[in-house]
């Protein structure tokens, strides 16, 4: 059985370190699952939700050239589809067109901020990109008022 990118398969963890646990997927093959790709929730200790011996379900993420294994345990778990909602057009300054004749109920986006659950490596992603932009904007100012990089020049 060739392990392929995508596949469910299961395993037995055959060992945990402080970064995640390696699984033995049987025909002498082992990857790993990293603590990230445990679960969607935070873990401080991976050995408080899993120990050597557990029979695990996981995805395979990638197979390396180098014969490494990229397992995920939480990506393997079937979650029920939530339901598309549809986005409302935005007018100037931001505002949704819900309260165009006086319905207010949807006026301010911020109560259901708590209600979306976006996945850590989306949150992730988003700052990273945010963080970036303003990275370079910083340095493009910055740097237009020194003349480049370096102290003022007399």
């Amino acid at each position: 059985m060739a392990i392929e990118v995508g596949a469910k398969v299961s395993g037995k963890v055959s060992g945990i370190t402080n970064f995640g646990a390696f699984v033995d997927l049987g025909e002498h093959k082992t990857g790993l699952v990293h603590i990230s790709e445990i679960s969607d929730g935070y873990i401080k200790d991976i050995k408080d939700v899993l120990k050597v011996g557990d029979d695990v379900k996981v995805k395979v993420l990638s197979v390396g050239d180098d014969g490494k294994i990229a397992l995920s345990i939480r990506k393997a778990v079937d979650k029920p589809a939530e339901p598309q909602r549809r986005e409302q057009p935005k007018m100037a300054h931001g505002h949704s067109n819900h309260g165009k004749f006086g319905d207010n109920r949807h006026h301010n986006d911020n109560h259901n901020h708590k209600n979306n659950k976006a996945s850590f490596d989306d949150l992730m992603d988003s700052f990273l990109k945010e963080s970036e932009s303003r990275l370079a904007t910083i340095k493009k100012n910055t740097e237009g008022k020194r003349g480049g990089r370096g102290g003022r020049r007399s």
